[in-house]
């Protein structure tokens, strides 16, 4: 709803793995038209893309730590930490630049 009718311009994938917290994506590639891709269990190779922020995440959330003890700001500042990493791949721009950049070049269009 946020993103109104450029929500698939967006977000025209979704990549996770199976845990149950990602179970209700598949509503929302319905509704939305975004494709979502889950990766086959145990098989890291599946998923390049989610197991490298998930390394990156366990520097503060460690393996089998209950989400339950860190508070939304202790999320939150791990989730603006790990949006400000530049990253090679979006040419030294942290995914918040690129993200922003984007935003601007689709709603540009009309």
């Amino acid at each position: 709803e946020y993103y109104g009718s450029k929500w698939n311009q967006i977000f025209k994938s979704i990549t996770t793995d199976n845990g149950s917290e990602f179970a209700d994506l598949s509503d929302l590639e319905q509704v939305s038209k975004t494709l979502v891709y889950y990766a086959h269990p145990y098989a890291s190779c599946d998923k390049g893309s989610v197991e490298r922020p998930n390394g990156l995440i366990r520097r503060y959330i460690p393996k089998g730590d209950r989400m339950d003890k860190y508070s939304v700001e202790d999320i939150a500042k791990i989730e603006v930490w790990y949006n400000s990493l530049p990253r090679k791949i979006l040419n030294y721009k942290t995914p918040e630049e690129y993200f922003d950049t984007e935003l601007d070049r689709i709603y540009r269009r009309r």
